[in-house]
């Protein structure tokens, strides 16, 4: 986590949004999974054909699926970014993402999160740069 990594602004508001979003995206995970693996409809491929002489496949069909449903994959990278970045941290900056990002509802400001941490609101903030930036890394969006 360089202190000199520069992102941009627009950038830095979306890793905030995600970390806001991270339970619900992880939701939204097992909800498409679950939906690639238990859905019943198959596309029928033999249009205006007889009996298909290719063997139905319906495990391979959901692997496929499951490996290359842009939208689950785009998900998982946020969420496993956002996972890598988080099992480094230390406890107080740990605490410092639930009070911010994970509590609800949010009643804390910066000064009272710093309270809570015993910093600095400076040092509370420097602390959620450096994270925010380190998932920007991670998912190598600048």
């Amino acid at each position: 986590m360089s202190a000199q990594t520069k992102i941009k602004k627009g950038t830095f508001q979306h890793v905030e949004s995600e970390l806001y979003a991270y339970h619900e995206t992880r939701k939204e995970i097992v909800r498409l999974k679950n939906e690639i693996l238990y859905s019943n409809s198959s596309a029928d491929e033999n249009v205006g054909g007889g009996k298909g002489n290719i063997p139905g496949d319906p495990t391979g069909r959901t692997a496929i699926l499951l490996t290359s449903h842009k939208k689950l994959e785009q998900l998982q990278m946020i969420v496993d970014a956002i996972e890598s970045v988080v099992e480094r941290l230390t406890d107080d900056r740990k605490k410092l993402l639930r009070l911010r990002y994970w509590d609800k509802p949010q009643i804390l400001t910066w000064d009272g999160i710093a309270a809570e941490l015993h910093v600095s609101r400076r040092t509370a903030v420097n602390w959620r740069d450096e994270i925010v930036r380190a998932i920007a890394e991670k998912l190598g969006w600048r």
